[in-house]
């Protein structure tokens, strides 16, 4: 299985982005697919998730009402849209594949695979 991140950059306060996550390697009915994100210095913390079917989205309540989580089933690609960007924003943002829908999709070991992530620098 692999994840691949892309999308990121540098955005001004306020700004939109959009981060895509291809994934390949097999079928991913079931899955859970989820964005994590590190700033420097903290912890990896949840973003938001999503089945793979597209349905049950949950978020972080840092990013609810401003960031949404969009699949592609064709493509095999997730999006994370991100407007109105904070500052507090800038992380570095991964994508992950649980294969176990009933867990708890804000813990990241619970998740099997990583995206190798992309940066998001949100400047003033």
């Amino acid at each position: 299985v692999q994840l691949q991140a892309s999308g990121g950059g540098l955005v001004q306060v306020g700004g939109s982005l959009r981060l895509s996550c291809a994934a390949s390697g097999r079928t991913f009915n079931g899955y859970v697919m989820g964005w994590f994100r590190q700033a420097p210095g903290k912890e990896r913390e949840f973003v938001g998730a999503i089945t793979w079917s597209g349905e049950w989205p949950q978020y972080a309540d840092s990013v609810n009402g401003r960031f949404t989580i969009s699949i592609d089933n064709a493509k095999n690609t997730i999006y994370l849209h991100m407007n109105n960007l904070r500052s507090e924003d800038t992380a570095v943002y991964y994508c992950a594949l649980n294969s176990y829908s009933d867990s708890d999709w804000a813990v990241a070991i619970l998740y099997d695979y990583w995206g190798q992530g992309t940066q998001v620098t949100v400047s003033s």
